[in-house]
């Protein structure tokens, strides 16, 4: 695996990583311009949700777009939107202003995560595929990490009282912070190539020989090329595919694994672990600045379990990875649920006149009383102080009021981020970039990383109601169901990808 292939792979995903630092960020937002704006748990999930409902049109659009125009010239676009969100996100005047922002966002990272890994995989070869591919779900982590590391300065910088941060402008850094890994990915993105199988398919042979002679040397960019002619001859290569052909019998089997796939990595509930990672850790307890610095080892711990991932995917394969994670997942998540669901809440007069931020006065009518689960607690404490001054102080207020083993679910969460990150998180991709032929990658992604698009964003808009009106325990329990269903689902119908070429994988699975 020559260096200029890996870096070429890094740059590429680097929307990833901007991807990753915006739902990173977002779990420490929330904690303020939640409650400056006054967001009811449906505004909330918009706000934190919103790009991941643009990205499904991004998604749907841009694969067949990227087969039109080139992979590169739609990413450079993408990192430029991803740098103009960011300044238009940290200067956001109100709710609506808000999400649109972030909506300019979700376009940018919808485009990244389904090009980014059809790029790799088209520059990579069989043998380096699934650790190029990965690089796309590294990038993600590192943002995530990145993001969590800023967020847990930031809100040090705020809570220490000694800097020039307020409640009002501590978010509005968090925000505007992204804008200088997007500018630096827009400049880089100039210097990779085109696509050389995106060059021969649009009948510019010579470039895409050179490009791949670039990449692998004379002997393998030969053997590269003779497989993409094969696999032109065989398809009678056409430019134009109908969505509808995706469903013909000779292609329903992959269509069907790779819908399974891009549902299953963002139902399990990924994306409401990431983007409301401080909100979740503030329900056990433990504080809000503890909160924070959990985010960063939440994140941590997504980083190293996906380069660990990276070295077995070619290994051990796609299938073992996805099914031991799964497994996991299921598992860690049932822990958690567990966790929540022998928490009480009960707050004492003595810890009541211990809250100095705030007029707590109106919780005196709760003291003493006790709370078998966190939804008639909050519910309680939300009708006598007004939601507003229950949102921004519910960290403090938990922190007292909790009695449950906070340790047990910490371990529940970073076992699904471990888990998810040596599967579900860059496995999918890997696979996804592999199972579909020449002619129909572009629009069969697209097609899929909607369908994800659309799952991500079910969750995390209404993962702020479940939270308030089924609760911290039954929110996870029915996450845990769904992996497990989907552990059995994988059992029957994945195959395995590892080790063959796009145009051998296409001969085997393509009926």
């Amino acid at each position: 695996m020559s260096g200029k292939t890996v870096f070429i792979a890094f740059v590429v995903s680097l929307g990833g990583f901007l991807f990753g630092f915006d739902a990173g960020i977002i779990s420490g937002v929330m904690s303020y311009a939640g409650p400056e704006f006054d967001l009811t748990d449906l505004q909330s999930g918009w706000v934190v949700s919103s790009p991941s409902f643009a990205a499904m049109i991004a998604m749907l659009v841009s694969g067949r777009l990227s087969d039109i125009v080139g992979r590169k010239t739609i990413l450079i676009q993408v990192a430029f939107l991803y740098a103009f969100s960011a300044l238009f996100s940290a200067y956001a005047w109100s709710y609506e202003s808000l999400y649109i922002a972030r909506m300019i966002g979700g376009l940018a990272f919808g485009a990244a995560l389904i090009l980014a890994p059809t790029y790799i995989a088209e520059i990579a070869t069989a043998k380096e595929r699934g650790k190029l591919v990965s690089i796309q779900q590294l990038n993600i982590v590192l943002g995530f990490f990145a993001a969590f590391l800023c967020n847990n300065y930031l809100n040090g910088l705020y809570t220490s009282g000694g800097s020039f941060m307020t409640s009002e402008t501590v978010w509005r850094w968090m925000l505007g912070v992204e804008l200088i890994p997007a500018l630096l990915y827009f400049f880089i993105m100039f210097l990779v190539p085109k696509s050389p199988r995106w060059l021969i398919m649009k009948d510019r042979f010579e470039e895409g020989r050179k490009v791949l002679k670039s990449l692998h040397g004379e002997q393998q960019s030969q053997l590269e090329i003779e497989g993409i002619k094969k696999s032109m001859k065989a398809q009678k290569f056409k430019s134009k595919v109908s969505v509808l052909e995706l469903w013909k019998p000779s292609l329903r089997f992959i269509v069907i694994v790779g819908l399974v796939l891009g549902v299953l990595q963002q139902v399990t509930g990924i994306n409401a672990i990431y983007f409301y990672a401080t909100s979740i850790f503030k329900q056990t307890g433990i504080g809000t600045d503890a909160a924070f610095t959990s985010g960063v080892l939440l994140s941590f711990t997504t980083v190293i379990f996906t380069i660990v991932a990276i070295f077995l995917i070619d290994k051990m394969g796609r299938r073992p990875l996805l099914l031991i994670g799964v497994a996991g997942i299921a598992i860690s998540l049932t822990l958690c649920a567990y966790g929540f669901n022998r928490a009480t809440y009960k707050l004492t007069v003595d810890e009541i006149g211990s809250f100095k931020d705030f007029d707590a006065s109106g919780l005196i009518s709760l003291a003493d009383k006790h709370y078998e689960n966190d939804v008639d607690f909050k519910n309680a404490a939300k009708a006598v102080l007004g939601t507003k001054v229950y949102a921004t102080n519910e960290g403090a207020i938990l922190e007292v009021a909790t009695d449950m083993n906070a340790t047990l679910v910490l371990i529940g969460i970073l076992g699904f981020i471990a888990c998810f990150a040596f599967s579900l998180g860059p496995v999918v991709w890997v696979m996804l970039s592999e199972l579909f032929p020449n002619k129909y990658r572009g629009l069969a992604i697209g097609v899929i990383g909607f369908a994800n698009s659309f799952s991500s964003w079910v969750v995390q808009q209404i993962f702020p109601w479940e939270l308030s009106n089924l609760g911290n325990a039954m929110s996870f329990l029915i996450f845990g169901l769904i992996a497990l269903v989907g552990f059995f689902v994988l059992l029957k119908i994945l195959p395995e990808t590892k080790g063959k070429s796009l145009e051998q994988l296409e001969l085997e699975l393509v009926k």
